[in-house]
């Protein structure tokens, strides 16, 4: 493995600092790289000054057992733990080195240590990213080949039933989620292609957990027209289960970014399906808001409240209360959806029990307000 344009700047610099030593003849850096044997060759890197003898060609390393070593040549070793990762040769007048010379030599060793290490795992880390990238890349394309399939037979479904059927409702949905899964795949081609970049999924913890582009509106667009096939999952979910569920009508006529509005229910949603105790009634509950902000929804569970020391810590990334250790989940939901919420413009917050909110709640349980913004000026 070859290292960075940045560590052989760093090693000329290191290696220069050396030319008011009258008592060094020369300094020249080596890169261990394995051979079958075991035994390291060491490859050329750099050396000082540039009058010294000419350091082996890249294709022809040096064995240190075998070089000519004088009295007044001596190696130190580059070296992680056990690692053998380089080694710098040091050729002087004089020997013992005075302790000043020595000193200076042993900084030297190590800072090009630590950078050399740093170099190769960063040079390891992005051939693994490259590799995995490559990797998405692939099972995003085939990934598309059993949606569109599903499309397809669903569309074929469809025109087989007749328009009163009672079965209509659940292929449509079906077709509805499909696209919302299509949308989700294009998000991640974007982001195998292009990288990180504003407003994408980040680590860095600028731009955190905010959706990519691709999933956010670009025009304002109605939350009833959302909405809908999200509360129709919901009801399908809760009948499943044997659960009561409970939908406001009629919707709010609320327009702005509603696709990121039904991201923030939909992690509520699956947070309550999945949490609450079985048989727990699941609802979600809606009221106007004040005259200089957007309607509330209320999210609610009947089940068992959230422990106090854990009301806020759940909104944290990666972090997730007492009952969700033995489930599956990252952690992330809560987080996502309050970083969405305020990113609109408006906030998300936990308030036990839900009848503090209104006389119509549960008094037991929990309930997630959110409170969106004023609405937009319809198209």
């Amino acid at each position: 493995m070859q290292v960075s344009k940045s560590f052989l700047s760093l090693l000329h610099a290191q290696l220069h600092q050396f030319s008011d030593c009258p008592d060094l003849r020369s300094l020249a850096v080596f890169l261990a790289s394995p051979r079958p044997d075991g035994r390291p060759h060491l490859i050329p890197l750099g050396q000082w000054p540039a009058s010294a003898p000419a350091l082996p060609a890249p294709d022809r390393p040096l064995d240190p057992a075998g070089a000519e070593t004088g009295e007044r040549q001596r190696w130190l070793p580059l070296r992680q733990g056990e690692v053998l990762l380089g080694a710098m040769r040091v050729e002087s007048h004089v020997l013992p080195w005075p302790p000043p010379l020595q000193a200076r030599l042993q900084a030297a060793a190590v800072c090009l240590t630590e950078a050399l290490c740093l170099d190769l795992e960063q040079q390891r880390l992005r051939h693994r990213l490259l590799s995995q990238d490559e990797q998405l890349r692939l099972l995003v394309h085939q990934l598309r080949n059993p949606l569109a399939a599903l499309r397809t037979f669903g569309q074929l479904l469809l025109r087989r039933l007749e328009p009163d059927s009672l079965h209509r409702p659940l292929v449509e949905g079906l077709l509805a989620e499909q696209t919302q899964l299509n949308r989700y795949v294009d998000a991640i081609g974007l982001l195998s292609s292009d990288g990180e970049g504003p407003g994408q999924l980040s680590a860095s913890g600028t731009r955190a957990l905010l959706l990519p582009p691709s999933l956010n509106s670009r025009h304002p667009e109605s939350l009833e027209s959302v909405l809908e096939p999200l509360l129709e999952r919901a009801a399908a979910t809760a009948a499943l289960q044997a659960r009561a569920w409970q939908a406001p009508r009629p919707l709010p006529d609320w327009w702005g970014d509603a696709g990121s509005v039904a991201e923030i229910l939909a992690n509520l949603l699956e947070n309550a399906f999945r949490y609450s105790p079985a048989g727990a009634p699941v609802g979600l509950w809606m009221a106007p808001g004040p005259g200089d902000q957007g309607p509330v929804l209320g999210l609610w569970d009947g089940g068992e409240s959230i422990e106090p020391e854990e009301r806020e810590a759940i909104f944290e990334p990666g972090r997730r209360g007492r009952r969700g250790q033995s489930l599956p989940g990252t952690g992330l939901g809560l987080a996502l959806a309050r970083d969405l919420a305020r990113s609109l413009g408006g906030d998300l917050r936990l308030v036990i029990p839900p009848c503090q909110v209104s006389a119509e709640l549960p008094d037991q349980g929990n309930l997630f307000l959110l409170q969106l913004p004023i609405s937009a000026a319809a198209p």
